[in-house]
C-alpha cells in the first residue's frame, strides 16, 4: 500500500472507536437519531480513509503503469472501483 499507513491506521482506529460507541449506543437504547448521527460521522471517516488509499494508489500504482504502457488493467481496477462507489 502506498498510502501513509499511519494515516489510514489512525483513521481507521478511530472508525472503529465510533463503532464500539455505537454498538453501546444501541445496547443502551439510546435515541435512534443520535445513533444514526454517529453511523454518518464513521462512514466519513471511512470514506475519508478510502479516498486517501485511492489518492495514493493513482499517485504511485497507476502513474507508474502509465509511463510502463502498462495501464489497461489499472484503468479496469479503478473503473471497477468507480463502479462499486456510485452504487
Amino acid at each position: 500500500m502506498k498510502a501513509d499507513r499511519s494515516e489510514v491506521s489512525t483513521l481507521l482506529k478511530t472508525a472503529r472507536g465510533q463503532i464500539d460507541g455505537i454498538l453501546k449506543m444501541v445496547e443502551e437504547d439510546r435515541y435512534c437519531i443520535d445513533i444514526s448521527n454517529q453511523v454518518l460521522a464513521t462512514v466519513s471517516i471511512l470514506n475519508k480513509t478510502n479516498k486517501a488509499i485511492i489518492k495514493a494508489h493513482l499517485g504511485s500504482c497507476v502513474r507508474q503503469a502509465v509511463a510502463e504502457g502498462n495501464d489497461q488493467e489499472k484503468i479496469d481496477e479503478i473503473l471497477a472501483l468507480l463502479d462499486k462507489l456510485t452504487r
